[in-house]
C-alpha cells in the first residue's frame, strides 16, 4: 500500500458551486477558495470559548491530514469494467500523451513521485496510439496490459465527491449595444498573479494576485467594484453578452460559448482571477434559508436569482471573486493540462494529489438528464484539468460539454462514490 503525504491550500480556477457535506472532511485545515457546498473557506471552526473552557473539557479530536493513499486491486475489482466503452477515453489520453512528449525525459508528471517520470509513460503512450478507438475490447487489452491499478483513499477513506462542469452557453456581441450590458473582461494590464511555489515550499498558500500599489501588493478590485465599473474605460471589455447571471456562471465554470448578434460563435477560457477568495453563493443561500440543502443545484440557484431581481446582485456580490477571460480558437474548451477536454472522458483533480495524465476508473452515480433519478457511472476519464473547488485526494469535476444535456447533468451532480488510479506498469512496479 502506498501513501503519499499532501496538503489542500489555494488556487485560481473556479470550476463548481454545489453543496455537499463532504468538503471538509480529511484535510488538515479549511483552505481559503472554493465554491462547493461545505466549501473550502465555508468549513465551520470549532466553537470555543475563553471565558468557559477549563482544563477538564473534552477536547475536540485533531482531524487528519489529508493523505493519499494507494490499495493495489485488480481490474475485476472495479466495478463496470467490462462494460466500459473504453476506446472512448483513448483520444483523451493521446492528448496528454502529446503534452507529456514535450517535457524532458527525466521530468516529473506530476507534483511529486506519485506519478513517476515521463519516461516512465512513454511505453504506454507509444502503445495507446496503435490502438482503434472503436475497438473497446482492444482497448481494454491495452488498458490491462500497460496500467496497474490502485483503489485511492484519503488516509483510510475510500468515499470521494464528485461534481461536473460545463462549458456554459452565452449570447454577446463584440460592441456594446441593445440588450448586450453586461461586459465580460480580458485580464487587466496590472493584474499580478504570484506562483507561490517560487518562493517557498509551504503548501498554502499555493498562489496570490493583487496589483502592485507603490513598492506594495496590494487586493485587485472586487467583483462589486468591477461590476459598477471600476474597469470601464481601460478597453478591457472582451465581450457584451445579455445576461448577468450567465456571465456570473461561465465565470464558475471557467469557460464559454458566446453566439454572437453577427452569426458567428466565440469560444471563451479562463485567463486570470483577482485573488479574492471564492465565496459559493449556493451556500450563502441555503445559510440564509432561501433554499434547503437537499433543494441545491445550479438549476435552483438560478430560479432564485431570475425570481428575486433586486436581490440578485448582492447575493453574487458575496463571492469577490472575479474571473477574466481571453478568446479560444480551439474547437473545445481547454483544461489547465493545455489540452482540449473531452466530455465525460476529462476531469479536473486535485494536482497536489493526483497528477495530470492519469487515467481514473470512476465508480459513482450521476442524474439524468431531467433530474428525476440517478444512473451508475462506470466509466474511465483522464485527470487533465483542475480548480479551485476540487481539493482532496478522492475529488473529481467531471466535464460533460456543451449544450443542455451537459448544463442539466452537470449543474445537479454531486455524488458521493470511488475512483481508481491507473498508473503505469514502470511506475507502480517501483511502488512499495
Amino acid at each position: 500500500m502506498l501513501a503519499v503525504d499532501q496538503r489542500s491550500g489555494f488556487a485560481f480556477l473556479l470550476l463548481a458551486l454545489l453543496p455537499a457535506a463532504a468538503a471538509c472532511g480529511g484535510v488538515s485545515k479549511p483552505a481559503p477558495a472554493s465554491a462547493v457546498a461545505t466549501e473550502q473557506g465555508a468549513c465551520p471552526e470549532p466553537t470555543t470559548s475563553a471565558t468557559t473552557a477549563t482544563s477538564t473539557e473534552a477536547v475536540p479530536p485533531t482531524e487528519l491530514e489529508a493523505k493519499l493513499v494507494l490499495e493495489a486491486v485488480a481490474f475485476a475489482d472495479m466495478p463496470g469494467w467490462q462494460d466500459d466503452t473504453l476506446g472512448d477515453a483513448l483520444p483523451a489520453l493521446r492528448k496528454s500523451c502529446a503534452r507529456l512528449a514535450k517535457k524532458k525525459d527525466d521530468a516529473l508528471v506530476g507534483f511529486d513521485e506519485i506519478g513517476g517520470k515521463v519516461k516512465d509513460w512513454q511505453a504506454a503512450c507509444a502503445a495507446a496510439v496503435k490502438v482503434d478507438v472503436k475497438d473497446h475490447a482492444a482497448a481494454r487489452a491495452f488498458f490491462e496490459a500497460e496500467f496497474n491499478p490502485f483503489l485511492a483513499k484519503n488516509n483510510d477513506d475510500a468515499e470521494g465527491r464528485f461534481t461536473g462542469y460545463y462549458e456554459a452557453s452565452l449570447h454577446g456581441s463584440r460592441k456594446r449595444k441593445g440588450r448586450f450590458q453586461t461586459p465580460l473582461y480580458k485580464v487587466p494590464k496590472d493584474l499580478v498573479m504570484v506562483n507561490m511555489r517560487n518562493f517557498s515550499d509551504k503548501p498554502s498558500p499555493r498562489r496570490i494576485a493583487g496589483r502592485v500599489v507603490g513598492n506594495y501588493l496590494q487586493p485587485y478590485l472586487t467583483r462589486k467594484e468591477i461590476r459598477l465599473g471600476a474597469l470601464r474605460g481601460k478597453k478591457l471589455e472582451l465581450v457584451w453578452i445579455d445576461d448577468p447571471v450567465d456571465g456570473f456562471f461561465t465565470q464558475i465554470q471557467g469557460s464559454g460559448v458566446v453566439e454572437l448578434d453577427d452569426g458567428h460563435e466565440m469560444r471563451i477560457g479562463y485567463g486570470g482571477q483577482n485573488g479574492h477568495n471564492y465565496v459559493a453563493i449556493g451556500r450563502e443561500l441555503v445559510r440564509d434559508g432561501h433554499i434547503t440543502s437537499e433543494e441545491m443545484s445550479m438549476q435552483a440557484i438560478r430560479k432564485w436569482l431570475a425570481d428575486n431581481p433586486d436581490k440578485a446582485e448582492e447575493m453574487m456580490d458575496r463571492n469577490q471573486a472575479y474571473v477574466f477571460f481571453t478568446e479560444l480558437s480551439n474547437t473545445g474548451a481547454v483544461g489547465s493540462q493545455n489540452v482540449v477536454l473531452t466530455p465525460e472522458r476529462s476531469a479536473a483533480i486535485d494536482r497536489e494529489f493526483i497528477p495530470q495524465s492519469a487515467p481514473l476508473f470512476i465508480d459513482t452515480v450521476v442524474p439524468s438528464e431531467d433530474g428525476s433519478t440517478e444512473v451508475p457511472f462506470h466509466q474511465l476519464v483522464i485527470a487533465q484539468d483542475s480548480g479551485g473547488a476540487i481539493r482532496g485526494p478522492v475529488r473529481a469535476d467531471i466535464f460533460w460539454g456543451h449544450g443542455a444535456r451537459a448544463d442539466a447533468i452537470a449543474g445537479r451532480l454531486k455524488s458521493k462514490g470511488r475512483y481508481f488510479l491507473l498508473l503505469p506498469k514502470s511506475v507502480s512496479a517501483s511502488k512499495p
